[in-house]
Parts: structure tokens; sequence; C-alpha cells
């Protein structure tokens, strides 16, 4: 701005809050295998096609885009089979990684996934180049893609201990859920002891889902898939029909024909084998009648340890999109005077919480600048904490009826 000025002139200033960017929600990060080798466009060497599809984040949107990457459903690979179910319940935003290299992971000299490890799926940062492979590309996403996942999928090796430890670990990292699925044939028993000491599900992560049994799923022929897929693409379905602070419990699983173990299932018996899976933190499917399948279950693998309402899928959900929503939205406000940042920070946070209240994301909630948090040295270097509360909506998990056998209603009959 000039010291001078024999005139006149205009200077814009910006009042009032800024809207809020909200992080997408529906956005799955699936890992596994594909057999890429029978994908190679005509006119493009196996190399060049290997150097795209294989440990690359590719951006899927819809079936014609899997089947062009990824190939048709192939026995022994997990991505097609994984994207087949997710887009049974309509569109989702997938990010894939293949690990399979048909060029390295071999069984007497032809390609086979059964190479493949979970070394490869946890994947590795090349220390000079600084390359990245299977779940560490995950770090990778928001600056590919501008936004991040939501939803960690690894059907099958998902199962081992060493997987699961790293999409808990991402999970935490990116503020995201981890489907994880109990191995197949296990008894209900079974799964409730692998939640015990030692078991293979023994977490009490807010970010684990475990899914419990196996589906049915009909193509030429019957086939059990892991459950995992089929809910991740159920919660993206329910995210853009409903919202993400709706739980995906109590909705019709599609694509499924059946489940690999009959399970009890009652409304009102809590002795029933999906009330004692829902007790024990295991999502699974309720099928009676009349009912179709339907995904059972409200609560992370964090319940029982955890009974906060933070334990439920859809609370931790919220919290999760919300912060992100928050963080990402005000980083425009970094390094401007003090004064400016409280003010915007502060209409613009609130205005976003009153919009979500609006949408029944909320209850309630507001943000706040704690004088006891801001002491003086701090805001003298250039630090400043916002506070604020929230309180999404629980689901309604339990419904109680107090029925009443009242003899005064008698009266009724002798005209009192």
């Amino acid at each position: 701005m000039p010291n001078y000025l024999h005139g006149i002139e205009t200077i814009e200033v910006l009042k009032g809050p800024v809207p809020v960017r909200e992080v997408k929600s529906a956005v799955i990060f699936l890992v596994g295998t594909a057999p890429v080798q029978n994908t190679i466009p005509s006119g493009v060497s196996s190399a060049d096609w290997y150097n795209q599809v294989v440990n690359q984040p590719i951006l899927i949107l819809n079936r014609e885009d899997a089947v062009k990457y990824f190939g048709n459903l192939t026995v022994g690979y997990t991505i097609p089979y994984a994207l087949d179910a997710i887009f049974d319940h309509g569109g989702a935003t997938v990010i894939v990684v293949n690990v399979f290299n048909p060029v390295t992971h071999l069984v007497s000299g032809t390609p086979n996934p059964s190479a493949v490890t979970a070394t490869d799926i946890i994947g590795t940062i090349n220390s000079t180049t600084g390359v990245r492979t299977g779940f560490k590309l995950v770090d990778e996403l928001y600056s590919r893609f501008g936004f991040t996942a939501k939803l960690l999928l690894c059907p099958l090796y998902c199962e081992t201990a060493g997987v699961q430890a790293e999409m808990l670990q991402v999970a935490t990292n990116i503020k995201a859920m981890a489907l994880i699925d109990a191995q197949a044939g296990l008894t209900v028993q079974q799964v409730l002891t692998a939640r015990g000491t030692g078991g293979s599900l023994n977490t009490s992560s807010y970010r684990a889902i475990i899914c419990y049994p196996r589906v049915k799923v009909y193509d030429t022929q019957e086939r059990l898939d892991p459950l995992s897929s089929r809910i991740a693409g159920l919660i993206a379905r329910t995210d853009h029909e409903e919202g993400y602070w709706f739980s995906p419990s109590n909705k019709e699983i599609l694509g499924i024909v059946g489940i690999e173990r009959h399970l009890t299932a009652s409304l009102n018996n809590p002795l029933s084998q999906t009330n004692i899976l829902n007790e024990n933190g295991v999502l699974t499917v309720f099928n009676s009648f009349g009912t179709g399948f339907r995904a059972w279950g409200n609560r992370s693998a964090s319940f029982p340890s955890y009974t906060d309402p933070k334990n439920f899928i859809s609370v931790r959900r919220t919290a999760d999109i919300i912060a992100e929503s928050i963080e990402f939205s005000t980083m425009q406000y970094l390094d401007k005077p003090i004064p400016v940042v409280i003010d915007a920070v502060l209409s613009t946070v609130n205005s976003f919480i009153r919009t979500l209240i609006g949408r029944g994301a909320l209850i309630d909630g507001k943000c706040i600048f704690p004088k006891d948090k801001n002491p003086s040295t701090n805001l003298a270097n250039g630090h400043l904490t916002f506070s604020y509360e929230i309180m999404p909506p629980t689901p309604a998990e339990r419904m109680t009826f107090e029925q009443v056998i009242n003899t005064d209603l008698l009266n009724k009959l002798v005209g009192a």
C-alpha cells in the first residue's frame, strides 16, 4: 500500500464467518490383490502398466473403472470381490492399492497371489527414494486427491495380527475406521473366545469394526465373501442417503443370499446370538422372518471395555469428520494476527456447528476461546487454544415399553 495518494481508493475487508468445507466421509481405502496381468490395455507394455497399477493409489468411482484397472472376479484375488461388494450398494469413492506384482509374486514361475505376504500389505517406505507401498501409501492420499479415507478395508489379510495392527494404527493417525473380519468357519463361541486374552480379535480400539460372519453371494455359483466389504459399501450408502451421523445398523445388506452360519436373531431376547455378539463389540447380520439380511450392531470393538458415547460407530465417525473439517477449514487463518484469528475462528466454527445442529448431525455444541487455556506466555509465543464441545446423536439402540394392566379401565364396562 503506498504511503501517499492524492485520490480515492477502496480496500476490501472480509467480515463474518467463512463456511467450513466438510470433508468427504464415504471414502474407502482398499488394499489387496488384483489380477492386473489380465487388464493390460492394448498398446501398453506390461512394464508400463504394472508401474501404473502396482502399489499406486487409484481412484475408483464405478464398476467400469474397477474392471478396467483391477479385472473381473478371479479366484485368489481380493480387490475385484471387494469392489463388487461395495458397488452393490451404489456409488462410493474408493482409493485402491494393489500390492500384487505379477513379475515378483510367483509360484512355480507363474503369477500367484498366494505369494503376497502380510509385509507386502503393510508396506514399506524406501529410505533412499521415499517411495511408499501398501498401507504406507495412505499418507499420500490428501496430497494426491485433496481428501483422505474414512474407512479402511483389507479383506482376508485383515485377519492376520500384523495387518490388523497396521490398520488400527493408520486409522488412529487419519481419523478413520478399520473394518476387520473374524476368520471364516468360526462358531459364535469361538468369536467370543477370540475377543478374549490372546485371541485374534482382542482389541478395544474405538476405530475397529469387527465383522462376523461371512456372507453368501451368488454369481455363477455360490461363494463366501468377507462381511467387511459389504459393510463398507453399506456405510458409504448410508452416508450418501442419510448422513454420516446415521448408524449402518438395521439397514439391509445388498447382494447377498445368505450367511455362512445361521444365527438366532430376536428383537426381544437378550440371549439371541446376534444380541450376544453385539454385547461383545461384534457387528453381525440379523435375519429373521420378513427382515432380509440386515447389518446389526452400533458399536465398535471398544465396547464393552469402554461405555462412553464414542463407542458408537456413528458418534466416533461424526466426531472425526467434524474435527477434520474444522482443522482443514481454519488453516486459512494460520499466521494471521492473533486478534483477527480469534474472531474469525470463533465465528466460522460456531456457524459450522449451528449448521450441523440444523441438519440433525449434532444435538448441540459451541466453540469458545477459554482464558484459562490461553495464558499470555502462550499468546506471546503464537499459540492459541480453542475449545469446542459437541454432542452427536446416539443411535436409539434400545427401546423399552412399560405395559400397565390398569383395572380401573374396567369401569368403562359399567359406564362409570
